[in-house]
């Protein structure tokens, strides 16, 4: 970006990182952990052609984590200047003082720390000035507003793009960071018949500017997706199969991981509790984490505790294989870090030969008869029962055919029933974050209307 702020360099903020964890030791800390960030960043929004909002932004942050035996305690701060950095500090060893003794509470094991850093090639700068942006939001907005005539007004275009340098250290030696960028555009638009009006969104983002898609198509596909909802209908109360598109397909896959975490998992909280080994989905379906994708939007050497992580099929032929777990966690239920303190890492789903994934088109011809997904409302999930129930819209489907769109309608479950009764996913791959996967087909939902 240009005119943007230098970030500090990385001998810098090693410095600050390595003083306050000796500073730390010194006021009595058996043990610490520190981390701090630099980033700049350029946003914008666009609404119906006119700059609504143009912000540079320089967020700087430190954080540290000290340990007097078992007992912890944390504090931060945006200033990183030495007096600020011991201020934090003691702030954090007099909340350590009055905490209690927890037996799981400390640095992950030594031998555990990432020693291999790799370049993810995860720096990639978007070289474009204020202006530049704005004619870059300007063009998905127009695309939109062109993209079907009866769209009849805009809820903005927005453009985000930031470069971040970061670094963690602790006491058992680690001190290691890397730079990384990441860039996002969207637009939403409004579409208007004598039925009423329906609004479409689109987005893509990455770590790259050139793996985003250029912001006509983004345009184009927010205003299609408000047309076609044009003219919804409410269905009856039913039970039938349900394709969730890649959109929203995402959306069941980061609750499976949710309720496979360490934190759900250790207070009892996830209805996978003591489901390691367990088939929770079908025998054709796999799911792959990878934390060493080049350019990839959930890569990282390294998870916020220093842990280095592996790549590793956690689901396979329907089974779970492995939990995500921190330190912690893993000490809570006495098994061993997974390297996700940070969360998942680029996670994609996998079919047998024999259930090859399928186009959007043959998923809706294999299901004959059912709903298609395209947007979610609300957070009606229980991830201790897994109870699920979520506003939606998308189009009732006929013979493999798309009849009609829908609107004002419930899809509901059980996750566990959901999981298990996925009978094929589509080749239609969505991968503008760290989630890669393409539309998936459950059968037996019931859909609640009017």
């Amino acid at each position: 970006m240009k005119k943007s702020p230098t970030l500090s360099s990385k001998d810098f903020l090693e410095n600050q990182v390595r003083y306050a964890l000796d500073y730390a030791l010194s006021k009595g800390a058996t043990s610490a952990a520190a981390e701090v960030q630099d980033q700049n960043g350029l946003n914008i929004n666009v609404r119906n052609l006119d700059v609504e909002t143009l912000e540079h932004t320089r967020d700087r942050s430190f954080a540290i984590t000290v340990y007097i035996n078992q007992r912890r305690g944390s504090a931060s701060t945006g200033d990183l200047t030495r007096e600020s950095i011991e201020q934090t500090v003691r702030a954090a060893v007099d909340i350590a003082n009055y905490t209690s003794e927890d037996p799981c509470a400390g640095l992950p094991e030594k031998d555990l720390l990432c020693t291999k850093f790799e370049d993810l090639s995860l720096w990639h700068p978007w070289k474009i000035s204020s202006e530049e942006a704005i004619e870059i939001c300007k063009a998905a907005e127009k695309a939109a507003l062109e993209g079907d005539s009866r769209i009849v007004n805009s809820e903005g275009s927005n453009l985000s793009t930031n470069v971040g340098r970061f670094v963690l250290g602790n006491t058992l030696g680690f001190c290691s960071g890397f730079d990384y960028s990441n860039h996002s555009l969207d637009t939403s638009v409004i579409a208007e018949d004598d039925s009423g009006m329906q609004v479409g969104f689109w987005y893509d983002m990455g770590v790259s500017p050139s793996q985003l898609a250029s912001p006509e198509s983004i345009g184009r596909e927010a205003a299609k997706r408000a047309a076609a909802m044009l003219s919804a209908k409410n269905l009856s109360t039913r039970e039938c199969s349900v394709i969730f598109d890649p959109y929203t397909a995402k959306s069941l896959i980061r609750l499976y991981i949710s309720a496979v975490s360490g934190s759900q998992l250790y207070r009892n909280l996830s209805f996978l509790t003591n489901s390691l080994g367990t088939q929770v989905f079908p025998e054709f379906l796999s799911m792959k984490e990878d934390p060493f994708v080049k350019e990839g939007y959930g890569s990282a050497p390294f998870d916020d505790e220093g842990v280095r992580p592996s790549k590793r099929f956690f689901v396979e032929n329907g089974v779970v294989k492995g939990y995500f777990l921190s330190t912690y966690s893993a000490r809570k239920l006495g098994m061993k870090t997974t390297g996700n303190a940070g969360g998942p890492y680029n996670i994609s789903l996998h079919a047998e030969k024999e259930h090859e994934e399928m186009t959007l088109e043959k998923l809706m011809e294999r299901m004959g008869t059912g709903l298609l997904v395209t947007s979610l409302i609300g957070q009606g999930v229980n991830l201790t029962t897994g109870d699920y129930s979520r506003g939606a819209k998308g189009f009732w489907v006929e013979n493999g055919k798309i009849a009609y769109p829908v609107d004002g309608i419930t899809v509901a479950g059980n996750l566990r029933n959901m999981f298990l009764n996925v009978e094929a996913i589509g080749q239609d791959i969505l991968a503008c974050d760290n989630y890669r996967t393409g539309s998936v087909l459950i059968k037996n939902l019931k859909i609640a209307g009017n």
